[in-house]
């Protein structure tokens, strides 16, 4: 039995509709299969590449923003970031690992723990800030290797003042290999992440040499920390000050949990490798951060961070040409522009996972949400927009993804502090309640520096919480049941009825005798109906009203003489609409359905049959089985006394 959205989205459509719409996802349970999740599954080293190339990619800009924020003291601030990667983020998501073991992330726990309407407006906000950490991994990393590109000696310069057009051209590439079926290759990934990291050992291994072999820049990178800070605890006060501008080294987090169905193993397994996945990231990460902030704020002038210098956006790039020739940092470039590329269309198939996920099942995406090509097209056109509003400067667009990764990693802490603390673990959630305070002050603080990011993230959520809440009320007069299914007994009521199928739409309330008879007795007066003829009451009790679509299970039963149908779902008109459909294709009868009319004030009925799911139920029944057959013989009969 089909909705009547997608009635609509599989009847009538042309070749270009037909193209766009290829793959649409109907089954919830598929809803990771979307473009960029490999069939298979690997071993979790393999795929911690593909959280490697969001994670590790980050090394082509995070050293140039850490030095151009801190200035003298980008060493220092790295090593409260990677304490903050060690003892914060790292413990946090293992947590998630073991708690979302199927990918969902933390989101997922959140919706669980905050049931209902308010988990699912909780969830939308995330999504907003969602779609901002990884649009603007998209847009900040094409951005980043335009940036080395230009740089490179041997690009052209006649196109050095096009990096806006460049930019833009990066990201239509990489959303028009999507509209052709792109999926991550996890073989892909291993060579791009093995490549990036060999290149960047030599790189920091030489920078590290050179600073060894000259004093004189430790000594004068040490007297411009002296000079500007009174002491170390000054040093250590004022790097906490500049850490929330270092949180893009913490990305990559998420995505190491969204991953976790592509490692090999039952699910304990995969739990396992997720977590030395998570381990082994962070740790390679730290590794890396120290090193090349240690480098590069000794090896490079300060002026060279700046807008405009050689070193923005690009600091391990202008070390590698220095001190290895043009010819190995050309190599250094494309392996720094191919993982930054590819780490764009990591964060483009985390959105095309997490959208299906979550939105069209809540009824708060148009059903052709489910299908790649139409979200490819909106999320390259978000991207266009983003890269023109900032100009593809690699900088500005760090305190907006900034905001983005640590909201979800805040979210995530608050995830699993409500979770020990439900589990009666109160050691653990102190601890994580620790953590929690400690990256709360970083997004607090990256905001306070660089309210745009919030802003920016805002609108991401305004749009998502907007649109959802349109396309909810749009597809309200869905039918919204995946499946029906009658038990014995109700199937021995409805196969049993020799005339004309009739039920009666009953709101249950004392379900005692006098409310059957009552009905039944008005019911037949009303619509002039003799009392031989067989009357089912159809019953229908309301659950979740916050879920759009669920599997309806009929219960036959017997009470005071009555036959009675009962059902639990989050719509009533809805439901009586669905089970009226599934009695007719049961029986080949066309079922009649008898009301009596509402009372009270209409435009209270729809918001209630918006947000509680009851409302003026039988005009809305009698709308949905208009819009969801328009063969006008083959509808059910809807009667109202």
């Amino acid at each position: 039995m089909a909705t009547s959205a997608r009635q609509e989205t599989e009847g009538g459509s042309g070749p270009l509709r037909a193209w766009l719409l290829e793959g649409l996802q109907h089954d919830q349970g598929t809803a990771g299969s979307h473009a960029g999740q490999p069939g298979s599954r690997h071993p979790w080293w393999q795929v911690m590449c593909l959280t490697g190339v969001d994670y590790f990619s980050t090394l082509g800009y995070q050293p140039g923003i850490a030095a151009l924020a801190a200035g003298a003291l980008s060493p220092i601030a790295t090593a409260l970031l990677v304490a903050l990667t060690l003892f914060g983020a790292l413990p946090t998501y293992r947590a998630v690992a073991e708690h979302s073991p199927h990918g969902m992330g933390s989101i997922a726990m959140l919706e669980r723990l905050l049931p209902r309407w308010w988990g699912k407006l909780l969830v939308l906000v995330l999504l907003g800030f969602v779609a901002t950490a990884f649009v603007f991994t998209i847009t900040l990393s094409a951005s980043d290797a335009t940036a080395h590109l230009i740089e490179n000696p041997f690009f052209p310069k006649a196109l050095a003042g096009q990096r806006v057009v460049i930019t833009l051209v990066l990201i239509a590439i990489l959303g028009g290999i999507f509209l052709r079926g792109f999926s991550e290759a996890i073989g892909l990934a291993v060579v791009l992440v093995g490549a990036y990291l060999v290149l960047n050992t030599v790189v920091v291994a030489v920078a590290l040499r050179e600073v060894v072999t000259h004093p004189d820049l430790v000594a004068d990178w040490h007297g411009a920390l002296t000079a500007e800070h009174a002491g170390p605890l000054a040093m250590v006060g004022m790097s906490l000050l500049v850490l929330p501008k270092l949180a893009l080294g913490l990305s990559g987090f998420e995505t190491g949990v969204a991953v976790m169905p592509q490692i090999d193993g039952d699910l304990r397994q995969r739990i396992a490798g997720a977590r030395r996945l998570l381990t082994t990231a962070a740790l390679v990460m730290s590794v890396f951060l120290l090193a090349s902030s240690v480098a590069t704020t000794v090896l490079i002038p300060a002026a060279e961070f700046r807008e405009g210098g050689k070193a923005g956006g690009r600091a391990l790039a202008y070390l590698a040409h220095r001190l290895l020739g043009d010819w190995f940092g050309t190599a250094y470039d494309l392996s720094t522009i191919a993982i930054l590329w590819f780490a764009g269309a990591s964060a483009l198939t985390g959105l095309l996972n997490i959208v299906p996920r979550y939105l069209p099942r809540y009824g708060m995406a148009p059903d052709w949400a489910r299908a790649v090509r139409p979200l490819v097209l909106v999320f390259t056109a978000v991207a266009f927009g983003i890269t023109l509003l900032f100009g593809a400067q690699v900088e500005a667009q760090g305190g907006a993804y900034a905001t983005g990764v640590l909201a979800l990693i805040l979210s995530a802490a608050a995830a699993v502090t409500i979770t020990a603390y439900r589990e009666s673990r109160p050691v653990a959630a102190a601890a994580y309640g620790l953590i929690s305070l400690v990256l709360g002050y970083a997004t607090v603080e990256n905001i306070r520096e660089r309210p745009d990011g919030l802003k920016i993230a805002l609108l991401f959520v305004v749009a998502i919480v907007a649109t959802s809440l349109i396309s909810r009320a749009t597809r309200s007069t869905e039918l919204r049941a995946t499946r029906v299914e009658l038990d014995e007994t109700a199937r021995k009521f409805v196969l049993g009825v020799g005339g004309e199928l009739r039920l009666i739409a009953n709101e249950p309330d004392a379900r005692d005798p006098a409310e059957y008879e009552d009905k039944d007795r008005e019911t037949r007066e009303y619509h002039h109906l003799p009392e031989d003829e067989c009357m089912i009451f159809l019953e229908v009790t309301l659950s979740d009203a916050s879920e759009f679509e669920s599997e309806l299970r009929v219960a036959g039963e017997e009470r005071h003489g009555y036959q009675v149908l009962k059902v639990e779902s989050p719509a009533v008109a809805n439901t009586i609409a669905a089970v009226l459909f599934h009695l007719r294709d049961l029986t080949g009868k066309r079922p009649h359905v008898y009301f009596h009319w509402a009372e009270g004030n209409p435009v209270g009925a729809l918001l209630r049959y918006l947000i509680f799911g009851g409302g003026d139920v039988p005009p809305l029944t009698r709308e949905v089985i208009r819009k969801a057959e328009p063969d006008l013989s083959r509808r059910p009969q809807v009667h109202v006394g």
